[in-house]
């Protein structure tokens, strides 16, 4: 119990200063609810549309899930090539922080025209974006091995399979959990941003989109609701990661 509070209690003493702040400026300089809107106008916004808001992020939830497990899996793949290969390694590798650096704002209308607007566009642009930690992660932890403990193996007549999936995986483990906590935050950033552009219609919309929609509106403090929800979505899914990788750890270090 004293962790837990000695964890919880110094940012949610930080939230209630920024609030009492953020009420305490609004009241000073006697801002318009168009302009920045107060807290207890935001929090009253948030309460009449959590509905909306609810169905929204289960979209957006939806699509973020999709893209983190897609780059996850794809990410450790191309990060076991890697590991086998330095000439591969050197050669594909450039291209790997091409993904990590390229503008996905500039490139998101490309994905909408070649895939269309949708849900598959959206989890395309998610998983664009969270799949460069994984690969650079992995790919760290895979060639990371002690090379005496890879002579071992080979004295031993190991196959390179079993030096792979035996010894340069159970390796990489704390480092593929590094990668999948930055990647399952990212994840949410590129499934908000997809929705900027790919959207998914008037019926059936995610976080993206409604922020988009109430903020060529003025309907600020909807839009604040909004940023507020992908926010508490994003944490969400950055914990649910964090938990399970943290008891993957903890075990892998017993075991070892």
């Amino acid at each position: 119990m004293r962790r837990a509070l000695a964890f919880l209690l110094p940012p949610i003493a930080m939230f209630v200063v920024f609030v009492l702040a953020w009420h305490a400026a609004v009241i000073a300089f006697d801002w318009k609810p168009f302009l920045v809107p107060s807290p207890g106008v935001v929090a009253k916004t948030f309460f009449e549309k959590r509905e909306t808001l609810a169905k929204a992020a289960g979209l957006t939830a939806a699509g973020a899930a999709c893209g983190f497990a897609t780059s996850f899996i794809v990410g450790l793949v191309i990060a076991l090539v890697f590991s086998q290969s330095a000439a591969v390694r050197r050669a594909l590798y450039p291209y790997a922080i091409f993904l990590q650096t390229v503008p996905i704002v500039a490139i998101a209308p490309l994905i909408v025209l070649w895939s269309g607007a949708g849900f598959r566009s959206v989890v395309i642009v998610s998983f664009i974006i969270g799949l460069f930690p994984i690969i650079t992660n992995a790919t760290a932890g895979l060639t990371s091995v002690d090379r005496s403990l890879v002579e071992l193996f080979e004295v031993n007549n190991a196959t390179r399979w079993q030096i792979l999936f035996r010894l340069r995986l159970p390796n990489a483990i704390p480092n593929l959990v590094t990668g999948a906590k930055i990647s399952s935050g990212l994840s949410v950033i590129g499934t908000v941003i997809g929705e900027f552009v790919a959207g998914y219609g008037t019926q059936n919309f995610g976080l993206g989109y409604l922020i988009v929609m109430t903020s060529g509106q003025l309907r600020t403090p909807e839009l604040f609701a909004a940023v507020f929800t992908s926010t508490l979505l994003g944490l969400a899914i950055f914990v649910t990661v964090a938990f399970v990788g943290d008891l993957i750890v903890a075990r892998w270090s017993d075991r070892r």
